[in-house]
């Protein structure tokens, strides 16, 4: 992975982050919230 898919990357994460905590009330939903996000970057990186 090139170095500026590297910071594109960090970037969307830091802000799914954000974003991932301003949508959930919970940890339970962060929880979830977090699994999804781990999965689509898995779908998306097949």
């Amino acid at each position: 992975m090139s170095d500026l898919m590297k910071k594109i990357f960090a970037v969307l994460m830091i802000a799914g982050m954000g974003v991932g905590l301003a949508a959930c009330e919970t940890a339970e939903g962060f929880g979830e919230d977090v699994e999804d996000a781990g999965e689509a970057i898995q779908d998306s990186a097949q």
